[in-house]
């Protein structure tokens, strides 16, 4: 599932409408959610946005007696929580029922460098008898919507909404006691060379995790200074978690 432009400058965000959908599937026993994933879509004068031209996607574990009933109240949910002015749009794929997740995915990637027509997301939805609706405003939420569960779909696209939470000694951890303590599932650098269980890993400021290959990864530097005892790897930057 994925939402789009359900914000202004004042309100408290996509992102935390997404984890709160979320929870409110857990709460109903309808499902597991999974983590928010934000995804960047293309940043152009003709497209209207509040910040950053992001958009929110989840997973989720669910029966399929419970999609329609999912769907139902996630559209009642942005109409009632959706800032206003914005304009909201949502997007609900079954993907074990998904058939031509490459023209989905292809949209999406299309949808982080080129300007897109709502007429067209709409074609593509219906053409693979995807859910998609808009909930207020222009209704343009729905490009980033159906562009989000596509690059979702990829599993290399998107960071993983919230800060990651360590507690650790000095600021530094070790790669079992990240994964122990967070949704991280692998610890590496952009390479793929992967620290040591018992290597030790300094945490910067704020730690954030990524989509890399299907799986929450936490991206990190090796560390080349040879004065430096203390730890062998360093987690990425804020820069260079823009990327992503």
């Amino acid at each position: 599932m994925a939402i789009d432009d359900t914000d202004n400058l004042e309100s408290i965000g996509t992102g935390k409408l997404a984890s709160m959908i979320s929870e409110n599937l857990d709460a109903k026993r309808w499902g597991i959610g999974s983590y928010v994933t934000r995804h960047q879509m293309f940043v152009h004068p003709d497209i209207p946005y509040t910040s950053h031209n992001s958009a929110m996607c989840f997973s989720a574990n669910m029966n399929d007696g419970y999609i329609d009933a999912f769907v139902e109240f996630a559209m009642a949910f942005l109409q009632k929580e959706s800032a206003a002015g914005s304009d909201p749009g949502l997007c609900v794929v079954n993907i074990d029922k998904l058939s031509g997740a490459d023209k989905l995915i292809a949209f999406g990637r299309n949808a982080k460098k080129s300007v897109i027509a709502k007429t067209d997301a709409y074609r593509l939805a219906k053409h693979l008898d995807i859910h998609l609706s808009e909930h207020g405003g222009t209704g343009q939420g729905v490009i980033g919507a159906l562009a989000a569960v596509g690059l979702r779909l990829t599993g290399n696209d998107g960071r993983i909404k919230g800060h990651l939470k360590i507690e650790s000694a000095d600021g530094i951890a070790t790669p079992i006691e990240i994964q122990s303590q967070t949704h991280v599932e692998v610890v590496k650098t952009v390479d793929g060379l992967l620290p040591n269980d018992s290597d030790k890993v300094r945490l910067g400021d704020k730690v954030k995790a990524v989509l890399l290959d299907g799986k929450s990864t936490l991206l990190v530097n090796k560390i080349e200074s040879e004065g430096d005892f203390t730890a062998q790897w360093e987690t990425f930057s804020k820069q260079q978690l823009r990327a992503y």
